[in-house]
């Protein structure tokens, strides 16, 4: 029952989101509409550079190379299915896992409606559908190279089923949409609390996720560890090379006034 009511605040989410993805920032920009397929060289280097010097990119990935010493993979793999510390069962593991990770893309789908689209409808459906491009391409490449790394790898998971442990399609899959929808949270006015609020939200789905396929005994430390560094990868740099870093800094306003306080958000609707 706990799952189902967070799946419907998710949702609810989506729908409340539709109401604020209108109007712009202060300075005319919306999400989307400086997309491009032809960013330059310069840019391209720039953007994989700063994707490989993102903290949530290095740290997994080196940590899944520290997992590799002294068997701690298999052991570690071996305790989390064993005791279930977190989801009580590994049947419970594999239902979190998959509730984690569904929660993950509609946060990122509730991101992509609440960006500013400007009030012009013509506007609006060409620069969402141009930055909704840009965030499948970065979803399509994590899935492909997912997919293609499970296949040469062939190593079989902590509970023998089948060949497909190397790397975690859940949680490659939940790291990619919760960081685009953190770069898209950079669009959408609020303060900076509220987004870093939000950002260890989107955050915890991730980690959450990763760690219901290693209690399930569908992977190892090293393979969602691994995951979540291509996941955010992919997601930071597809983002930053083809849409654009985007605005940061608060757009949302609270003025004191003699009856109460004033909210009030810095877009024109």
């Amino acid at each position: 029952m706990n799952r189902v009511r967070a799946m419907a605040g998710i949702a609810s989410m989506c729908a409340v989101a539709g109401l604020f993805g209108c109007g712009t920032l202060p300075d005319g920009r919306v999400w989307g509409e400086e997309a491009t397929w032809r960013p330059g060289s310069e840019r391209l280097r720039t953007a994989a550079l700063d994707a490989a010097r993102d903290p949530w990119v290095w740290a997994p990935a080196l940590g899944a190379a520290v997992f590799q010493i002294d068997n701690w993979d298999r052991r570690a793999s071996d305790w989390a299915r064993e005791h279930t510390p977190v989801f009580g069962s590994q049947d419970d593991a594999v239902q979190w896992s998959d509730d984690l990770r569904t929660a993950s893309v509609l946060a990122h789908y509730a991101t992509m409606i609440a960006t500013p689209g400007g009030d012009d409808p013509q506007r609006w459906l060409l620069s969402k559908a141009k930055g909704a491009l840009v965030d499948a391409a970065a979803v399509a490449s994590t899935v492909a190279v997912t997919q293609t790394l499970k296949s040469a790898a062939d190593r079989e998971r902590p509970n023998g089923t089948d060949g497909e442990s190397f790397p975690s399609g859940h949680t490659s899959s939940s790291a990619v949409h919760t960081r685009l929808a953190s770069r898209n949270l950079r669009w959408i006015g609020m303060s900076a609390a509220t987004r870093r609020t939000l950002d260890v939200g989107l955050t915890a789905l991730t980690i959450g996720t990763s760690w219901a396929r290693i209690e399930a005994g569908l992977h190892f430390p090293s393979d969602t560890l691994f995951s979540m560094a291509l996941g955010n990868f992919a997601a930071s740099f597809v983002n930053d090379a083809f849409l654009g870093a985007g605005p940061d800094g608060a757009i949302l306003g609270l003025r004191a006034m003699p009856d109460g306080a004033m909210l009030s958000w810095q877009v024109a609707f």
